[in-house]
């Protein structure tokens, strides 16, 4: 009886540590298709788009472009380059997705995830995103790094129709 008590509680311990393996994305996986699209594959990058992450002097944090425009069924190379001076993420989802994620930012800054859809770089250090844009609609790209989507760092990302 006590050998069958021992096993129960080995088991019940291990079914609790569960969730920590589950929390590896927010948009249920990485393989997934999102609302936004899906990774792409460089074999069917159509453009690239620079996109350039830094601050101003009045401490404001931007991107440049401030907006980006692309055409369903498009893949897209990101270029992205961090020219600020502190630490800066790239993110693109659904407005609906990217508020959830920036509340668990809050809770949790220092979380480090590794979702297709964002690129986290520190200062003078680039990186790229590859993804193909499924369906039209009315997106958002932003710095989910606690603060800075309230200094401007965000905007639209549209997906026109083919």
């Amino acid at each position: 009886m006590r050998t069958f008590v021992a096993a129960l509680s080995v088991g019940a311990f291990a079914l609790l540590a569960l969730p920590a393996y589950a929390a590896g994305s927010h948009s249920g996986g990485h393989d997934d298709e999102m609302a936004i699209g899906k990774p792409g594959e460089a074999a069917n990058v159509a453009r690239t788009i620079e996109v350039v992450m830094s601050e101003n002097d009045d401490g404001a944090m931007l991107f440049s472009p401030s907006a980006i425009q692309v055409k369903a069924g498009e893949t897209v190379r990101f270029k992205i380059v961090n020219e600020g001076e502190t630490e800066h993420e790239f993110v693109m989802d659904s407005m609906d997705e990217i508020q959830e994620h920036k509340a668990l930012m809050e809770k949790f800054p220092e979380m480090e995830h590794a979702d297709a859809n964002a690129i986290r770089l520190e200062p003078d250090n680039s990186g790229e995103i590859i993804w193909s844009f499924t369906k039209p609609g009315s997106f958002e790209f932003a710095c989910l790094i606690p603060g800075h989507y309230e200094s401007g760092m965000h905007g639209p990302l549209t997906v026109a129709s083919k």
